[in-house]
């Protein structure tokens, strides 16, 4: 397979981004933008991605879809959420960090996170000022938030990296972005982290063959 197929394979078969998972329309706008937050500190912990995506519907389902809801949500609602997506073994830690995290950004941003974008310099540095968010968990956020702020693209972290090379695919970010138009980068980068961390999707697109 040639770059072209091995792209087309990709985004046709893993190249959901899990915003898109998670129930969430990515959008530059206050509550999409919590969300996507949200699922970041979820996507953080080692747990399976599908747990934390369902998780994060569950907490959606909930009420958590803006930092002033999640904040005034009780905490056993919180709880309940994320035991019915099987979140358990994080529960009541992450509920913590929930409460904590919607307050932080009440408080610093008033419940924005665009304006974190337009005074950061370093987005990726500036993410982990909240409690639960690491090197992982930012990376997470700019994977996915490149759709909706292009100034941050094209975003390709070292995980992505990882995934592109076993796919044989450039591992430079101006190369990477280059094989798709801007609007499908989020899709390839989600697909390419998925390869990186299964390489079980890296034999089911390599085994779809040219399309």
């Amino acid at each position: 397979m040639d770059e072209k197929d091995t792209v087309a394979a990709l985004l046709a078969r893993h190249g959901t981004t899990y915003a898109e998972d998670a129930g969430i329309r990515l959008d530059d706008a206050p509550a999409p933008l919590w969300q996507l937050l949200v699922l970041s500190l979820l996507l953080s912990a080692r747990i399976r991605s599908e747990v934390a995506v369902a998780a994060a519907r569950e907490l959606f389902a909930a009420g958590c879809t803006t930092s002033p809801r999640t904040r005034d949500t009780p905490r056993p609602r919180l709880i309940a959420a994320l035991g019915r997506a099987g979140y358990r073994r994080y529960d009541e830690r992450t509920a913590t960090q929930l409460a904590e995290l919607a307050t932080t950004v009440l408080d610093r941003y008033d419940g924005d996170l665009r304006r974190l974008h337009e005074q950061s310099d370093d987005l990726g540095r500036d993410l982990q000022q909240f409690k639960g968010i690491g090197p992982a968990g930012a990376a997470i956020f700019c994977r996915e938030v490149q759709g909706v702020w292009p100034d941050l693209a094209p975003y390709v972290d070292e995980l992505t990296a990882k995934g592109a090379e076993r796919l044989g695919l450039p591992t430079s970010s101006d190369a990477l972005a280059g094989l798709v138009p801007d609007r499908d980068l989020p899709r390839l980068v989600a697909g390419c982290v998925r390869a990186a961390r299964d390489k079980l999707v890296v034999d089911d697109v390599r085994g779809a063959g040219p399309t």
